[in-house]
């Protein structure tokens, strides 16, 4: 994305005290501080928490292969396990079986402390809700040198000093702006430059367009299409909303605890799991409802299922 046209100016944004951003359409110089991304690898995870004194079932097999620098979204709607999918990666939860692992990294091995120490630097992880993501008191200058604290207490130096990070996005403008002056769009791109503040190599986001306008919804899933081109980020985005996954170029459907679909540039595939189950998509359903009997007639690429009616 290096010499492409910063974000659209957002409507209302508040005044700055360093001038508007810089150019974006200049041509930047090759830099040699682009981190890249890590690979994330889920086999068979599955995770049970407990409701009401009994044991509820959140996934139920997952399995996930993310190359390193993609850009992938989570896509389905509420209490499907895709919030869950990414509390696991992040370490934040513990699956209760399967493998997670980050750039090689198997989670369910780490203790506390290291998979907090994880997060300091390697995953960035923003939550639902811009206000648990940012510090509105402060300028968005104190909330990235915030965010890299984390990172400088464990000896790592961030790859780049808040002003550098704001000038490669082009947010240049926003530096000593304070947070709560900001409309709330303008907040949750500061929200998720914070994400990225200390260098990971995975940035996770839940819902990052939610209750947004579509023109800040825009802006911030350009913001995060930024961070991947210039950073070389892995980022994998939770959202509800399928206008907003199909700005990336893979989008993995969630139902049921499962992986349900997997789309490829719009290209939708079902997946096979790792017991060899197939989720069948939900307008096929009607026509081959639960506990139907099938035929598998296998054909030259793949295979038919036949049910008794179609059959002479």
């Amino acid at each position: 994305m290096r010499g492409g046209r910063g974000l659209p100016a957002q409507p209302g944004a508040a005044p700055t005290a360093t001038g508007p951003p810089p150019d974006a359409g200049r041509q930047q110089p090759e830099r040699t501080d682009r981190r890249g991304g890590a690979a994330v690898h889920l086999v068979g995870v599955v995770h049970l928490y407990r409701q009401a004194g009994e044991d509820v079932v959140g996934l139920r097999g997952v399995d996930l292969d993310v190359e390193p620098g993609e850009t992938l979204a989570l896509l389905g709607p509420s209490g499907m396990g895709k919030t869950t999918v990414l509390r696991l990666i992040a370490g934040v939860m513990t699956a209760s079986a399967g493998v997670v692992r980050v750039g090689g990294v198997d989670l369910r091995r780490l203790r506390g402390g290291e998979r907090r120490a994880l997060r300091a630097g390697e995953i960035g992880y923003i939550v639902q809700g811009t206000s648990a993501n940012v510090l509105p008191f402060a300028t968005t200058l104190e909330n990235l040198w915030f965010a890299q604290h984390g990172a400088r207490v464990l000896g790592r130096v961030p790859p780049w000093s808040p002003e550098e990070l704001l000038d490669i996005l082009g947010l240049g403008g926003l530096a000593r702006v304070r947070v709560a002056q900001m409309p709330r769009g303008v907040q949750q791109l500061v929200a998720v430059v914070n994400g990225v503040a200390a260098g990971p190599r995975l940035l996770l986001a839940d819902e990052p367009t939610a209750q947004l306008t579509t023109t800040s919804a825009y802006n911030v899933m350009q913001l995060l299409l930024r961070i991947n081109a210039e950073l070389g980020t892995t980022i994998l985005m939770v959202t509800h909303d399928p206008s907003m996954a199909a700005f990336f170029p893979r989008v993995v459907t969630i139902r049921d605890g499962r992986v349900g679909a997997d789309a490829i540039h719009g290209t939708e595939y079902a997946v096979v799991d790792g017991s060899g189950s197939v989720q069948l998509p939900p307008d096929v359903l009607e026509t081959l409802p639960p506990n139907t009997r099938v035929r598998v007639v296998r054909i030259g690429g793949g295979v038919e299922l036949l049910s008794p009616e179609s059959e002479p």
